[in-house]
């Protein structure tokens, strides 16, 4: 199942998406119990609503999920590691973002007057499904996964440097742009999910979880011991090597294979 969250009449709605004579459409409201639902398995089992078809690219999309935290994981690439000057970690190295941070697919990233060099981290992100606190060593991470969606986790790259917290190089309105859709398949990030960033058309990040450092089960464990994740909680899990800087004009697209194309343009501050 494929869904989005978007504008409709004025209200934000979680919308269905499907394939319309090959075009992608939304043709259902969704009840927001997607999040949290009794069985991630069977979604589309939720009660939902028939609607006039609305082209996915042409609708008003939002961030696909309003999550109480957005948990991110740093330098799950050792390549990406190694390009700004770093070492490659032992244990995870996790960051927050504020929720006033998400935008949607189409929202203008802006760049603070504050920082002179703002780049792009293009990343997949997992969204939570069911509350997970203390996750075992047995346990299935798929059972707390909803599904998968496409995050850039901009950041303030000289702020990030000049500060011993990340709180302001990466917490600014607008630094968290996630979408267009949240997939709810299973993606099987060890055989490999291609990850890859486009500006302004030429490629500047391609990398492939299968080159996590990091897999998914130790990340959401190693969370789930430290803070309770819940419903619609998103965690993105690292950009590969190849992050720049972003300028005002540019178009930046983070592209996750089997979810979809993520598209923003940058703009200064007013």
């Amino acid at each position: 199942m494929k869904f989005c969250r978007f504008v409709l009449n004025g209200q934000p709605h979680f919308g269905l998406v499907e394939s319309v004579g090959g075009r992608e459409m939304i043709t259902r409201l969704l009840n927001a119990r997607i999040f949290d639902a009794p069985d991630l398995e069977n979604l589309e089992d939720l009660p939902s609503r028939k609607i006039a078809p609305v082209a996915l690219d042409e609708a008003q999309l939002l961030a696909p999920a309003q999550p109480s935290k957005i948990v991110c994981i740093g330098r799950n690439y050792a390549e990406h590691a190694r390009e700004l000057g770093n070492a490659v970690p032992e244990d995870l190295v996790t960051f927050l973002k504020p929720p006033s941070a998400l935008i949607g697919h189409g929202e203008q990233i802006r760049r603070p007057p504050e920082s002179q060099r703002v780049d792009h981290e293009g990343e997949l992100g997992i969204v939570i499904g069911r509350t997970c606190r203390n996750m075992r060593e047995d346990e299935e991470p798929r059972d707390y996964i909803l599904g998968y969606t496409c995050v850039n986790d901009v950041t303030a790259r000289d702020l990030q440097k000049k500060d011993v917290q990340w709180t302001r190089g990466k917490g600014f309105d607008t630094f968290c742009p996630a979408g267009p859709v949240v997939v709810t398949e299973h993606l099987d990030l060890k055989a490999g999910v291609q990850v890859e960033t486009r500006v302004n058309g030429g490629i500047r990040q391609s990398g492939n979880t299968r080159d996590f450092i990091f897999p998914v089960e130790v990340i959401l464990r190693y969370i789930s011991r430290i803070m309770t994740l819940y419903p619609g909680d998103l965690i993105p899990t690292g950009t590969p090597p190849g992050v720049g800087p972003l300028n005002a004009g540019d178009t930046v697209e983070i592209s996750v294979e089997g979810v979809g194309v993520l598209r923003n343009q940058v703009v200064d501050e007013a």
